[in-house]
């Protein structure tokens, strides 16, 4: 009995050892795909000004280093920007869920893997920043373990590296895993969250939970606006 008792305690340690480390792991992937985003945002806006510049002075005589004035048509142009610096460690978007108090990377894919370090654009649907009607799924008993929360009326931020979208809860309905009318265009600007119900089922969830919502207002940034 003694045996049994020290080995049950062991696999408990164990167990908690590898949740806990899960969980780190995952704070620590979060806060860097943020600040990856973060970075890229700022890039953004300086390309977008250094190119307002350069197509500011386009058109005006300058000199050489001679003094002699050129024409416009024989400025030697400066060497193109680079605006896509964009690569697999900087989130689509992020995802901002003020009821919840949730900020979380939008990824490229809903993968297992993926899915334990952001919520994950559904494939098939629009991406963030473009028309349609945008999925997104995220596991129930992670980032969107709240989403259960969220009522009609909330606002839901999503944020690119160049624009702002603000949506409105409109409908939230429970659907079959294989109901994939809800990511269906919607006719105007929408977002759809997606994760499995019931919340609190052992083992894969037969259902899936879904929260709709239909642009309020769109914002550029500043990388947009110069």
């Amino acid at each position: 009995m003694r045996l049994v008792s020290n080995s049950l305690l062991a696999i408990g340690v164990v167990l908690l050892a590898v949740y806990v480390a899960a969980y780190v792991h995952r704070m620590v992937m979060v806060r860097t795909s943020l600040k990856n985003f973060e970075d890229e945002k700022r890039h953004a806006t300086a390309d977008s000004t250094n190119s307002q510049v350069t197509e500011t002075r386009a058109g005006e005589p300058v000199s050489d280093s001679f003094g002699k004035t050129l024409s416009p048509g024989s400025q030697r142009r400066p060497a193109t920007i680079n605006v896509s610096r964009r690569s697999s460690a900087v989130p689509l978007a992020i995802l901002h869920i003020p009821r919840i108090h949730l900020d979380v990377p939008v990824l490229g894919n809903t993968d297992d893997i993926t899915l334990n370090r952001g919520v994950g654009r559904i494939a098939g649907t629009a991406a963030p920043g473009q028309k349609g009607n945008i999925g997104i799924a995220g596991h129930r008993d992670s980032f969107f373990q709240n989403l259960k929360e969220v009522a009609r009326g909330d606002e839901i931020e999503l944020e690119t590296t160049t624009s702002s979208e603000i949506y409105v809860v409109d409908r939230i309905l429970v659907t079959g895993q294989d109901d994939l009318s809800v990511l269906q265009p919607r006719g105007s600007q929408s977002l759809t969250l997606v994760t499995c119900y019931p919340f609190h089922y052992v083992g894969p969830a037969p259902r899936r939970f879904v929260v709709q919502a239909t642009i309020k207002s769109s914002a550029i940034s500043d990388s947009e606006n110069k």
